[in-house]
């Protein structure tokens, strides 16, 4: 199927049943009408019992008649609304098509579709013109009548007035004044988003909603922590469809919502708990190594393409530039139809439904039962959670501070592999990584500023990262050297690339001694702070 997608910018206004079209050439911009077309359209909208879609201001489609009889996919955008479309075939008429639903699986997953509403139209299409002759807008006078399929749901009659932009030409305040203009003939802006809402009316209140955040005190750690959380939670679901199509950077983007979430969760570990929490965290963990296959492909193909770049001396023969052009592209092209059919599996989607049963019913640790009961106030609950939080950073900074001391030491040491000794920077980036979102975690849950040591560990993250892009695309060029060696091919190019990203590799490190005085100096602002912190609430307890 042939899928058609376009940026919906309009505006829609209520009309009454005897209002009279105004001239429509007093639109600014506007100079002639073409012509006006009745078209006979019938669009039925589908979703889940719980109305994911539309709760998320999502509409999908099947309309019949006028000019894009077919499957429509209605997105939220910038600016506007963006329209994907799929036309009419001649199979089940119930079932959306697969390149739509895999732009909402995240949201409706494989929860059964079934219809919630019919929407019939009478619609009397006005393509408006400038001075030239160009459509630059279409004017639609749609006359309504629609059922909610939902329970409780009514028959409802009602006369809408469309005016959308077209084409790349429309003058900027076309919609304003075809604002004025309406209104001046008695239309008002509509209340609704879109003929769905005005539809299901007070119906929607009928269906069961999707699981929630849980009811919490917002001063609480409890509600950050389940906050922070959900925003995560959100951001995966929001990369899930751009992945599906294979976006620029959105796999990198995916895995790094992924392990943040992941690494969120084992911060708040003590603050809630349970086994369920525990698998989830895992199932975290996998997604990003199957996401991290293709990432990794991306990242050295892009470098592959920068070194062929720089070769002035044109010392890469066209056996080399092929593979060095062409062959990690096939690898990301693998990795990317596993994770395709990651994000299609049965797993995936449970995991995705313990996630939001998590922030919907989170599992909170419970006081201690020796606790007398009137002390279990709100304040020291709250004071456990900040413990538990400051615990995780402070053990995240030892961790980070081990592994700095253990990579300064043995970088000179030359009686170990070269590779071991990269290793150790490799794992004092995870620990930055760590350590930042353990601090991105305690500012969101607690009144203490982690902003410094954020800054801090996202550059060691950047100064190390561009190192292990290096090694990883060493690594790449060993191995197309032994398999060019193998087929007879000629290895010098691979052997003067691997030096040139060796020399890449050590200019990045020159950044390291300082990047890790940073970190210093930020947590030991952070530890007073802290201490700060917790000393006033005992003061307030008093």
């Amino acid at each position: 199927m042939n899928a058609t997608t376009s940026i919906e910018v309009e505006a829609k206004f209520s009309a009454a049943p005897d209002s009279q079209v105004p001239e429509l050439t007093t639109i600014d911009g506007v100079d002639s009408v073409l012509e006006t077309t009745i078209h006979q359209l019938s669009a039925r909208y589908y979703d889940t019992a719980d109305l994911r879609l539309t709760r998320a201001k999502i509409t999908l489609r099947r309309r019949t008649g006028g000019k894009d009889a077919g499957w429509h996919l209605k997105l939220p955008a910038e600016s506007g609304r963006l329209e994907i479309g799929v036309p009419l075939n001649d199979g089940d008429e119930t079932t959306p098509p697969a390149e739509l639903l895999d732009l909402v699986r995240a949201l409706v997953r494989d929860f059964p579709l079934a219809p919630i509403a019919q929407v019939d139209n009478e619609r009397h299409e006005s393509l408006l013109a400038d001075g030239t002759g160009e459509v630059v807008a279409e004017f639609c006078d749609d006359h309504v009548t629609a059922w909610s399929l939902l329970s409780g749901g009514a028959k409802t009659q009602w006369r809408e007035w469309e005016v959308e932009l077209s084409g790349e030409h429309a003058p900027h305040n076309l919609l304003a004044s075809a604002a004025e203009v309406l209104s001046a003939a008695g239309a008002t802006p509509s209340d609704s988003p879109s003929k769905l809402k005005t539809a299901l009316g007070e119906s929607i209140n009928n269906a069961p909603t999707p699981p929630g955040m849980a009811a919490l005190d917002e001063t609480s750690a409890a509600y950050a922590v389940i906050n922070a959380l959900r925003a995560n939670r959100d951001r995966l679901i929001e990369m899930d469809p751009q992945v599906r199509r294979n976006e620029w950077d959105s796999v990198h983007q995916m895995r790094v919502a992924t392990r943040e979430l992941r690494s969120l969760m084992q911060t708040f570990e003590g603050i809630l708990v349970g086994e369920e929490y525990a698998r989830v965290a895992e199932e975290l963990k996998v997604l990003a190594q199957v996401l991290g296959v293709a990432r990794d492909a991306e990242v050295v193909h892009e470098r592959f393409l920068m070194l062929l770049s720089l070769d002035d001396d044109h010392l890469i023969d066209a056996d080399a530039t092929a593979h060095l052009s062409q062959d990690m592209q096939h690898k990301y092209d693998r990795a990317h139809r596993y994770i395709l059919a990651s994000l299609n599996s049965e797993r995936y989607f449970r995991m995705l439904d313990s996630l939001d049963n998590l922030i919907a019913h989170p599992p909170l640790a419970e006081v201690e039962e020796d606790l007398d009961v009137d002390e279990a106030t709100p304040e020291k609950v709250h004071i456990d959670e900040q413990v538990v939080l400051f615990g995780h950073l402070e053990a995240a900074y030892r961790k980070l501070m081990k592994r700095h001391n253990k990579a300064l030491k043995e970088w000179e040491d030359d009686s170990l592999a070269l590779r071991e000794r990269e290793e150790n920077f490799h794992n004092m980036r995870k620990a930055a990584k760590k350590l930042r979102y353990s601090a991105d975690a305690v500012g969101r849950a607690t009144s203490v500023q982690t902003k410094d040591l954020y800054a801090a560990c996202k550059k060691m993250q950047s100064v190390l990262g561009d190192f292990q892009d290096s090694v990883t695309s060493r690594d790449e060029l060993l191995h197309l050297a032994k398999r060019a060696r193998a087929a007879g091919e000629d290895t010098f190019a691979y052997g003067v690339l691997y030096q040139r990203e060796r020399h890449i590799g050590l200019r990045a490190l020159e950044e390291y001694a300082d990047a890790a005085r940073e970190i210093e100096k930020a947590y030991r602002k952070l530890e007073k702070a802290v201490e700060k912190a917790a000393t006033a609430k005992v003061k307030n307890r008093k």
